[in-house]
């Protein structure tokens, strides 16, 4: 490239910066029901804590409260971000305050899991008496309105629990089996991508197959071809090499002579952390937290009162004060990662650049990051000799899934 001109920018149609996640108004409405309901029981088990003399139920109380607080900052995010979804004032809308909010209670349950791991470390030093009797109902009391909380926060959601993956999140998957029929043979043929780079993978009913006489050719847009030849597996045939992105193609199956061609096309398979409503998540992860510790502090004073063993109670302080920071932590990490704009998925990162350098030109500079739950931005500077515009490779790259903001630098060049 000897010579770059002035770049020609694509994206200047006017459109909406609206990134919300799906079902934003419906978890909006839930969290603040689940508010109400915490904050009832909030007050039961701190004054019953406190009447009847059990550290834990007095910390699961002061837990609550803590996440009450939190679930009000989840709603009003929720509301926040929705009002002001239109508001001129954000450049890329609103989307990413669930992360800040999300990110902000993470922060709350790490400062939870210390205090309660402080006062259990005092009651093991310093046991006081417990009543049983009134401190042991309360806290199964405390678990129903846990469960039945995160029963609702989680009703109709996706993807909303405590799982603190810090790869892409990418799935594994295989796309639908196409039938062939060839020779006589009736055969599936699919792209298998389970952890392993994507292949080929055709089956037979009858199982005799012979990878000699079976080849596959794909025929990509600009007629690009490939010819992938296949090697036999255990019970199957696959191809000796992966399949590049993006998966939208003709594939000319050849068996003995006789060719059949069927269509793949591109599917959404990227239901990724970039799909995540954190804001939900941190709310439910608070309520499952209480959950934790409610059933670690009804399992302590059980066997404190069966066999006097005081030190449970605290002990199960202990266990519960670990497990909620263990959760702060893959919060944190994975908020802070977005707010950040860290790249939220490799996979579509590659896709978007397989898709421009496989017409032949170069991706020189390409940033990708997340906007909101379900979406992502991108600018990318394209290089190229030819005389296409940004419109061109917009509708390229229109099929991508989760591309919700798009904006195309074309840079000419000498060749």
């Amino acid at each position: 490239m000897s010579e770059v001109h002035s770049p020609i920018t694509a994206g200047i149609t006017p459109h909406d910066h609206v990134f919300l996640g799906e079902g934003h108004e419906r978890n909006e409405r839930r969290t603040w029901f689940v508010i109400v309901l915490c904050g009832i029981m909030m007050l039961i088990e701190i004054v019953g804590g406190i009447m009847f003399g059990s550290i834990a139920l007095v910390a699961d109380g002061l837990h609550m409260s803590t996440h009450a607080g939190a679930l009000l900052l989840a709603a009003l995010a929720y509301t926040f971000s929705r009002r002001y979804a239109n508001d001129p004032r954000f450049t890329f809308g609103t989307g990413k305050l669930g992360d800040l909010a999300g990110f902000t209670s993470a922060i709350v349950l790490a400062m939870i899991a210390l205090l309660i791991g402080y006062e259990s470390v005092t009651r093991l030093l310093a046991p006081v008496p417990i009543h049983f009797g009134e401190a042991i109902p309360i806290a199964v009391l405390g678990l129903g309105v846990n469960v039945a909380s995160a029963w609702l926060l989680s009703a109709g959601g996706h993807d909303h629990g405590h799982s603190h993956g810090h790869d892409d999140h990418d799935e594994e998957h295989e796309d639908e089996a196409q039938r062939i029929t060839l020779a006589g043979r009736a055969m599936l043929l699919s792209i298998h991508e389970d952890g392993v780079p994507p292949r080929f993978r055709l089956t037979s009913e009858d199982g005799a197959l012979l990878p000699g006489e079976i080849t596959i050719e794909t025929v990509r847009d600009g007629d690009v071809r490939q010819r992938f030849v296949m090697v036999a597996r255990a019970g199957y045939l696959e191809s000796r090499h992966e399949i590049p992105e993006p998966h939208a193609f003709a594939a000319r199956v050849d068996v003995a002579g006789q060719v059949q061609e069927i269509r793949f096309e591109e599917h959404d398979h990227d239901h990724g952390a970039h799909h995540r409503d954190n804001n939900m998540r941190a709310a439910v992860i608070h309520v499952v937290a209480d959950a934790a510790v409610s059933v670690l502090v009804i399992v302590g004073l059980i066997l404190a009162r069966t066999f006097g063993w005081l030190w449970m109670d605290p002990i199960a302080g202990l266990i519960g004060a670990a497990v909620i920071a263990s959760w702060s932590y893959g919060l944190v990490r994975d908020t802070g990662a977005i707010l950040l704009d860290m790249l939220p998925n490799a996979r579509t990162a590659d896709r978007l650049r397989c898709e421009i350098e496989g017409g032949g030109d170069q991706v020189v500079d390409l940033h990708l990051w997340r906007l909101g739950p379900g979406h992502l931005g991108a600018i990318v500077a394209v290089a190229t000799n030819t005389d296409r515009d940004g419109a061109f490779y917009r509708e390229r790259l229109a099929h991508i899934p989760s591309l919700s903001h798009l904006t195309i630098e074309v840079n000419r060049a000498a060749a």
